[in-house]
């Protein structure tokens, strides 16, 4: 019976472990949002490109502008699987960090971190470093602006290796 508790314990101690995600960004780096963003422009259809959630390329976030903020939905791709994105976010300044309701991404506030002046691709992330992606408008993920956007990346010390998606 001991050794049976034993193991329970040890077996509940590895999956909260487990669940835990591992910071993919450099701490040490500061972190910084765009400061002069339109939330108008930004409104829209995005899809994800890369993020550090296998098999969340391609999948789909609509952002509705709605008084100071955004109603949101597609796809969450900041845990460790893509999930349903349901959640009304707002602007909390300075610059572009926004802040989501309840645990739509994963209860971190998203700061975005470039977007090109065309309103094309977007970098989002959050300062803890426990997610980033890497958005583009439908059919605008090409050449420049995506070599852009994983710079943008490796400069506030994300790790591109552990980006997943098309690239």
């Amino acid at each position: 019976m001991t050794r049976a508790l034993g193991l329970s314990l040890l077996l509940f101690a590895l999956v909260g472990c487990a669940s835990q995600t591992v910071p993919r960004r450099d701490p040490a780096v500061r972190i910084a949002s765009v400061m002069a963003f339109d939330a108008a422009r930004f409104a829209g259809r995005w899809q994800v490109t890369e993020s550090h959630v296998p098999g969340c390329a391609g999948a789909e976030m609509v952002w509705a502008a709605q008084g100071g903020g955004f109603a949101i939905s597609g796809s969450d791709c900041t845990g460790t699987a893509p999930a349903p994105l349901l959640a009304e976010a707002w602007l909390r300044g300075p610059g572009a960090r926004i802040e989501a309701a309840g645990k739509a991404f994963g209860g971190d506030p998203v700061w975005v971190l470039w977007v090109d002046q065309d309103y094309r691709v977007a970098v989002l992330g959050t300062p803890s470093g426990r997610w980033a992606m890497i958005l583009a408008r439908p059919g605008a993920a090409q050449g420049d602006l995506m070599v852009a956007a994983r710079e943008v990346l490796a400069f506030n010390g994300y790790d591109l290796a552990q980006l997943a998606g098309a690239r």
